[in-house]
């Protein structure tokens, strides 16, 4: 994301009290406490992409929807953070790169709160969706504010310092999430965001007085950008409503598939055209761009859907709590947190494409090693796969985004570095939606499948019954019975289709041209 980072680079003044250093750095005690400071902000934004993923079928039973409708919680927030991220260098330049982010962390607190006072599920979206586009910019400005205030010799430790934020912060969602969910309120896995951010929103406006940054009436697509969010929305409405109306049965899911193939190709070809393109699809022409952008998205999706459809089936399959089902997804960043600093030293001595490759065949491997998932797996074997594919995550991301933005124009580095996000972040959404609603479908099927393989259903019941258990009761039980395994067998089937996804990612890296020997991983990945 850090697509903005070129547009508010340059021309600070020296910051009051930031000591001896390069112009517009900081040193000392103020340099330590700026920067962890902002890697707070950042780290906020990060976990509330995964805290609410263990506490979907709390938030669903709170408002009375179904767990499917739940995940929109989860969408919702991708999508608006998705759009967002291509204004991000427009609205630094326009308006500064510290007022910006000071907006955005207030604009985040503020959303945080109304989220965790909605009283329906429409109400909690339209809160997500503003958490969302506050959310977009914090990341990449986070990161570009790190690497104002560090002197250069030091920005390899800034983006150590915030990687580790991107890294920890899925670690601690899921269990955080879980935590709050089980033992107090799932509104408080909004409203915990409150005080941390008027922590850092103070902290902030204090130490980042007298940074300034060069401000400039950069034009805005104005047209391109309503065009992005008519189609976005659209189709990420169709993906999400379209299980419940019985998808292309349904003449609103229609007119929404419509609206989003029409608008998708004005957009195209409007910003194909146009001199300022919010979104510069021409970066598309580098085959090595285009092939590592369909791989992370692909890969990215298909691993995003993974972290919201298990913790779904350990609550509703598994009896899990949702704490326990934080812990068995936490341990996914643990060997990537080990991975990260080793991949950029591997990618000076061999070929980014065979990095991609292997990290993104671990990944499969680990998708594979779920359907051997059943009703009877231990919580070792749940979470074992989510260990061991951290590695494959610190093979994927930075090699793939080092090989996409190499691939391009050194003046098409930042328009780059925003597609390559705004396709990453979009493509989680989209994923989510997919594998949600095939998991239900698959869980049906499977369940057919099971009651037509039963045999002699009714002497089981009078089984049952001569225990002592009524009618009614014998074949509730047979029937949950049957749900279950179903549920199982389901996960274990979208466990393959997600092996298959990766493995296409995966080959797909090899139409990409061999890098330049010696590349050095993308700072701004």
């Amino acid at each position: 994301m850090a697509g903005a980072s070129p547009a508010v680079s340059g021309g600070a003044r020296p910051a009051a009290g930031s000591g001896p250093g390069e112009e517009g750095t900081f040193s000392g005690a103020k340099l330590v406490l700026t920067a962890f400071v902002l890697s707070m902000a950042n780290f906020i934004v990060v976990l509330d992409m995964t805290i609410a993923n263990v506490s979907v079928p709390h938030i669903s039973g709170g408002l009375a929807v179904s767990t499917e409708s739940g995940t929109w919680v989860i969408t919702s927030y991708a999508v608006a953070e998705a759009i967002c991220v291509p204004l991000t260098g427009w609205l630094a330049g326009r308006f500064g790169t510290v007022r910006v982010f000071l907006a955005s962390i207030a604009g985040f607190g503020l959303f945080s709160a109304l989220c965790g006072i909605s009283s329906s599920l429409a109400m909690l979206i339209a809160f997500r969706l503003g958490q969302g586009f506050c959310g977009g910019p914090l990341m990449p400005l986070s990161q570009t504010l790190l690497l104002r205030i560090f002197p250069k010799e030091s920005h390899p430790k800034a983006m150590a310092m915030w990687a580790m934020t991107v890294v920890v912060a899925p670690i601690a969602g899921p269990i955080l999430g879980g935590y709050i969910s089980d033992n107090w309120d799932w509104r408080w896995i909004f409203l915990i965001n409150v005080p941390i951010v008027v922590g850092v929103l103070v902290s902030l406006i204090v130490l980042l007085r007298g940074i300034v940054t060069p401000l400039r009436k950069l034009p805005i697509d104005v047209v391109g950008l309503l065009l992005l969010v008519i189609w976005v929305g659209a189709f990420q409405t169709m993906l999400d409503l379209g299980h419940d109306r019985d998808w292309f049965h349904n003449s609103l899911i229609c007119t929404l598939a419509v609206i989003a193939a029409i608008f998708f190709v004005i957009f195209v070809i409007w910003e194909l055209t146009d001199d300022h393109p919010i979104v510069d699809l021409a970066v598309f022409r580098h085959r090595g761009f285009s092939a590592s952008t369909f791989a992370l998205a692909l890969a990215f999706a298909t691993y995003f859907s993974a972290v919201v459809i298990v913790p779904q089936w350990l609550q509703a399959g598994m009896g899990y709590t949702a704490t326990w089902a934080g812990i068995a997804m936490a341990p996914a960043g643990v060997l990537a947190l080990i991975a990260s600093p080793i991949v950029p030293r591997i990618m000076q001595k061999v070929d980014p494409r065979a990095i991609v490759f292997a990290g993104v065949s671990w990944l499969a491997f680990c998708a594979y090693l779920r359907t051997y998932w059943s009703t009877d797996s231990t919580l070792w074997e749940i979470a074992f796969p989510q260990l061991i594919q951290g590695v494959g995550m610190a093979c994927m991301i930075v090699p793939l985004t080092s090989i996409g933005l190499a691939s391009v124009d050194p003046e098409e580095t930042a328009s780059a570095a925003g597609i390559t996000n705004f396709g990453r972040t979009l493509a989680g959404a989209i994923g989510t939606s997919v594998v949600t609603t095939l998991w239900a479908d698959q869980q049906r099927l499977d369940g057919a499948d099971l009651v037509a393989s039963m045999n002699n259903v009714g002497g089981t019941i009078s089984q049952l019954q001569h225990q002592g258990m009524p009618f009614d009761v014998a074949r509730g039980a047979l029937n949950q019975i049957l749900s279950l395994q179903a549920q199982a067998q389901a996960t274990v089937h979208v466990s393959y289709y997600s092996t298959a996804a990766l493995l296409l990612a995966a080959f797909a890296i090899w139409l990409a041209p061999r890098p330049k020997r010696g590349m050095k991983a993308a700072s701004g990945h």
